[in-house]
């Protein structure tokens, strides 16, 4: 896992329950605490962390991570502006992940392990988006969507179709823009 992850969720933290609430759960997952955006570390380091804070916030993971990827994306378009500059709401931004965000994403951080989306509609007019990735972090790629969703102004429903936390073999969620 890149270190810009576990800074963007450090700075969640801290901006929502303090630097003491981010020190606590360092400590309690035995995490290092300090990372370079640059570098790589292992996904059981993040795991632990959210682990941890969700036990302190009294929350599910999932919740957690949904949270946490929400707050995400303004810090991101902050970041990187870039990446936003040429979408005009987040439908555009959403689809392109693959072939824009993830493009750069790996420009910027060498050895970057993205996943992998797939998109397709679906006959009522959602948009079904496939998340593939060994570090099943679906609900987190929720949270980016509703992050997304807020950046642009826009609302979006998402119901999860399948979830490999389940025993499904990927997970498929459905977007509908309000």
């Amino acid at each position: 896992m890149k270190g810009v992850i576990f800074n963007l969720l450090e700075e969640a933290i801290v901006a929502e329950h303090g630097v003491a609430a981010w020190v606590d759960i360092m400590d309690l997952a035995g995490a290092r605490g300090t990372y370079s955006s640059l570098g790589s570390y292992p996904d059981e380091e993040l795991y632990a962390i959210v682990d941890h804070a969700a036990a302190g916030l009294a929350l599910p993971v999932p919740d957690v991570l949904r949270w946490f990827g929400q707050g995400a994306i303004p810090r991101l378009a902050e970041r990187y502006p870039t990446l936003f500059a040429n979408h005009r709401g987040s439908r555009s931004f959403i689809t392109s992940v693959n072939d824009v965000i993830h493009l750069e994403v790996r420009k910027l951080y060498a050895g970057a392990a993205c996943p992998h989306f797939h998109f397709h509609d679906l006959a009522d007019g959602r948009l079904a988006m496939a998340y593939q990735s060994p570090r099943q972090l679906c609900h987190l790629a929720h949270g980016f969507v509703l992050g997304t969703a807020a950046f642009f102004g826009d609302v979006i429903d998402v119901e999860h179709l399948a979830c490999t936390s389940k025993g499904d073999a990927l997970c498929r969620l459905a977007l509908d823009w309000q």
